[in-house]
């Protein structure tokens, strides 16, 4: 897969591409990312990419011909060419499970007050937003997205399913996880993770992200792939009980250190 980040600071974006998971899919070949400097197609002696808005207004806006200039060079067929915008849709796991089956993308990082207007409709490029908050460009954003979907290609992460069982892969958030030593400052990892018994322990953590998920996250529930069983489990839930309550009634005992 290919990924070019059009942006006006590439060194704000290029250090982020060279350390851990993207880094090394990037050495692998897994994805070809390519920072790009919208100055390179910035016309005149001082390659202006900006300028005033007509109408008045405070801020700069970012001109189209250097934008466009961009997109028309590094098009291939299929691309898609992504603005990151707040006006856009909300960027998800589904829309990284989407671009993460495309072979190009092209994402623009927007400064100062904004885009011309005429970029996204000359480009056909669509809007994407990662939250209802305001940055100071599009940098973190097209970080953000090309993050999201490198560690969805096949040999991105150590296994080929890693990516499956992190928090909205299955519409869940993950549970709680642990790791050595077994007890610290009195609080003691779950017992059943420690009894090397696999059913029992998928089983516990399938509850287990039910019961963050309805906590932290109930909005996620409304789409997520759940069983009969998992659908009573929620309702018990809402009737104030918690996995701790549970016993073992065909939703499997929760083991967890007490």
């Amino acid at each position: 897969m290919r990924i070019d980040i059009v942006t006006l600071f590439p060194a704000i974006v290029e250090p982020a591409l060279t350390e851990s998971m993207i880094g090394r899919a990037r050495a692998r070949g897994v994805v070809d990312i390519r920072v790009v400097n919208l100055r390179d197609y910035a016309g005149g002696r001082h390659r202006v990419t900006d300028d005033k808005q007509f109408g008045g207004g405070s801020g700069m806006v970012l001109k189209p011909e250097p934008l466009v200039a961009a997109v028309e060079e590094l098009r291939t067929d299929g691309a898609r060419v992504i603005l990151m915008d707040p006006r856009g849709p909300m960027f998800s796991q589904k829309v990284a499970a989407a671009l993460a089956a495309e072979d190009h993308l092209i994402l623009l990082a927007g400064r100062y007050e904004g885009v011309d207007e005429r970029v996204p409709k000359l480009t056909g490029a669509e809007l994407l937003s990662i939250g209802d908050y305001v940055l100071t460009g599009g940098e973190l954003p097209a970080l953000v997205v090309a993050d999201a979907v490198t560690r969805l290609l096949p040999g991105a992460l150590g296994g080929e399913n890693a990516a499956v069982h992190e928090s909205f892969a299955s519409g869940l958030l993950e549970p709680p996880q642990y790791t050595r030593p077994e007890e610290f400052q009195g609080a003691k990892v779950p017992a059943v993770l420690l009894s090397g018994d696999h059913a029992r322990i998928a089983r516990w953590r399938r509850r287990q992200a039910l019961w963050m998920t309805w906590r932290r996250r109930p909005d996620l529930l409304a789409d997520a792939t759940l069983t009969p069983e998992e659908r009573s489990l929620v309702e018990r839930f809402e009737r104030g009980q918690t996995p701790e309550d549970l016993e073992d009634e065909g939703h499997g005992r929760d083991d967890s250190a007490r």
